[in-house]
């Protein structure tokens, strides 16, 4: 009776950990779970290598705080902004920061300084609407900043030195309207500079600032030269990415009077990062690339033992650096895996120790979540396409499933933790992302087989993935959803025009319906790379036929699926109008159609509020047709 006992609660406990078929139940995790943000963000490493600036909330808005590494009871909060958040900031000296903040997006440009000692911001720039960029290194010399701003004319960025004391910003070179970017040499001075015409690019060089540029490149648009930084000890070289005679993005040393290349690392699968290099340094610390995971090879003996440390303390992570001291002696980094989202840490040199600053998401920190593996199969035309796989922790035969396409279409799906696709799969959908032709990462030639394929290969890609999905036996053939923002927004409309068979039903945020309306809708200062766009896109007016055929708006009758639209006011590459007529088209079909439009959010829904209710709106559309 006692062994009928223990058995039978043995069994009991089996019942309640497993369903019918023995296996776990996998918890529910409330939407708001995966979407959560950390109190602190956006970590940076003073110049010295003492402080750690960061962003945190107070009183509602994004504000900054120091951390002090040698005195921790010194640390302070810096801002008080209680109307405004702070956008950015970054340091300029061991003792000072520049920063600024908005009130709403399209806000008036506004930049202070602020010593982190005296705590008193003095505006650095007069509001304005004009847009700024800053040039690196990020660093104040002889008391001034390098910048590029459309002053001028809102179509061209000209070169400033902005002074320190806020006397306003210097003129230091008109852009003749082809420069698309300038680079400073480690004394502050600009000596090499990028011109683009959309079509040619040249890297553009000269000893002296005054004096006349030399060309040193010359590329078309599918090449790049890339500049990191310079070589130290060598003023007439720097370290670039470059793809000049082949088909991978390579890490090389490039001589600036001869413009001869020194391969200095390069994969013939991927292309390199351009992550790795220390301007502070004059150095490349490491180099990485992303094959199915991201590699390293470490080059600083230095950081070598570093990193060794880290990676010992965090076995199986990706680690990504973040910033760092130009002595090392504090490390800024982030940890993840493809089911934890990990967190920020920092190790100090003097102290020999790693210190936590922020777990990414703490509220997903003790979850059972689903692993994400890459897949490759091959398209119709016999080209190898990769992507991502994650299937739910509870094993099925065959799977519901949303494909997941992503924004672009120059990006990439990567290996690593995905608040998205932890959500779908946790609600029981595998979860299909697919790297089709024109995304970055796998080189020139397939980078460049995406152009003016946005409604051809690149379609055929996904569907032909889905395809193989489905002959692989892991998708249910009459339960597949497909969803995306942007690129992938269109990608779904696309389907629902032109593939009703093969979806169910589909899901776009800031889908693309009209490609006319697109490429009018660009802001002035993309003018100049018009042509750029015309060879990735198309010609409008050249391929009047080729824009109607591809653009699902001229096409919203054939719509047979459900769909789920989501829409920003603020979103600057989609007309309102179009997306409007585009639902009213489809629902004259008489087909379901759900349109959730947010006046005061962009591309990505951005408010807490938005972003809950998008992904249970999300949650409760695919419980309905999957």
């Amino acid at each position: 009776m006692r062994f009928l006992t223990i058995a039978f609660s043995f069994l009991l406990v089996i019942s309640i950990l497993g369903g019918c078929n023995g296996q776990r139940k996998v918890e529910y995790i409330p939407v708001q779970d995966f979407f959560s943000k950390p109190d602190r963000f956006n970590f940076r490493v003073s110049p010295n290598g003492r402080y750690i600036a960061y962003l945190g909330l107070e009183d509602h808005c994004r504000n900054i705080f120091v951390l002090d590494i040698e005195e921790p009871d010194s640390s302070k909060q810096l801002t008080y902004q209680d109307n405004m958040n702070v956008q950015y900031f970054f340091w300029i000296s061991p003792d000072s920061i520049v920063f600024s903040n908005t009130q709403s997006p399209g806000d008036s440009l506004r930049i202070f300084t602020i010593d982190i000692h005296q705590e008193n911001p003095r505006p650095l720039l007069i509001p304005a609407k004009h847009e700024l960029g800053w040039l690196s290194p990020l660093r104040s010399k002889e008391g001034s900043l390098l910048a590029e701003m459309n002053i001028r004319d809102s179509s061209v960025f000209d070169l400033y030195r902005v002074p320190l004391d806020g006397s306003g910003p210097q003129l230091v070179e008109v852009n003749p309207g082809n420069i698309s970017s300038w680079y400073a040499s480690s004394d502050g001075k600009v000596r090499l500079a990028l011109t683009s015409d959309s079509v040619e690019d040249q890297l553009l060089y000269r000893r002296q600032e005054g004096e006349p540029y030399q060309k040193i490149v010359e590329t078309d648009f599918a090449t790049t030269v890339l500049p990191l930084g310079p070589v130290k000890g060598d003023n007439a070289a720097i370290f670039a990415l470059s793809n000049v005679g082949r088909d991978k993005l390579a890490i090389v040393k490039l001589d600036l009077n001869s413009g001869k290349e020194e391969v200095v690392a390069e994969n013939e699968d991927v292309d390199m990062n351009r992550e790795g290099y220390s301007f502070s340094r004059q150095e490349l610390i490491y180099t990485a690339r992303i094959s199915d995971k991201k590699e390293i090879k470490l080059l600083n003996k230095d950081f070598k033992k570093i990193y060794s440390k880290i990676t010992n303390k965090f076995n199986g992570y990706n680690v990504d650096i973040l910033d760092m001291d130009s002595a090392l002696n504090t490390v800024l980094f982030k940890t993840y895996t493809d089911i934890n989202p990990g967190g920020v840490y920092y190790y100090s040199k003097t102290k020999d120790k790693i210190v936590e600053l922020s777990l990414i998401n703490p509220a997903l920190a003790d979850k059972s979540l689903a692993p994400m593996k890459e897949v490759s199969f091959n398209s119709r035309d016999g080209k190898t396409i990769k992507g991502y796989l994650t299937r739910p922790l509870v094993k099925k035969d065959v799977y519901p499933v949303v494909v997941l396409i992503h924004d672009g279409p120059n990006r990439r799906d990567v290996w690593g933790f995905n608040s998205e696709v932890q959500f779908l799969a946790n609600r029981g959908y595998a979860v299909f992302q697919i790297n089709y032709r024109g995304s970055v990462g796998y080189g020139k030639d397939f980078y460049t087989a995406g152009f003016k394929q946005w409604g051809g290969e690149i379609q055929n890609d996904i569907s032909d993935g889905v395809a193989w999905l489905i002959h692989q036996g892991i998708a249910d053939k009459n339960r597949i959803a497909i969803m995306g923002t942007g690129f992938g927004g269109y990608s779904a409309l696309y389907a629902a025009c032109f593939n009703p068979t093969l979806y169910k039903c589909a899901i776009s945020a800031s889908g693309y319906t009209n490609l006319f309306t697109y490429l009018k809708e660009i802001p002035p200062y993309y003018q100049p790379y018009l042509q750029l766009y015309y060879n990735i896109i198309g010609d409008p007016t050249r391929e009047y036929e080729l824009f109607k055929a591809i653009s699902p708006l001229f096409h919203a009758e054939k719509v047979r699926m459900p769909i789920l639209m989501f829409h920003g006011g603020r979103d600057r590459f989609n007309s309102l109008t179009d997306v409007n007529q585009f639902v009213q088209k489809v629902k004259n079909n008489k087909v379901a159609v759900k349109y959730v439009f947010k006046e005061d959010e962009g591309r990505r829904f951005k408010k807490d509020e938005n972003v809950i209710e998008y992904y249970q709106m999300i949650e409760q559309f695919l419980k309905e047709q999957l």
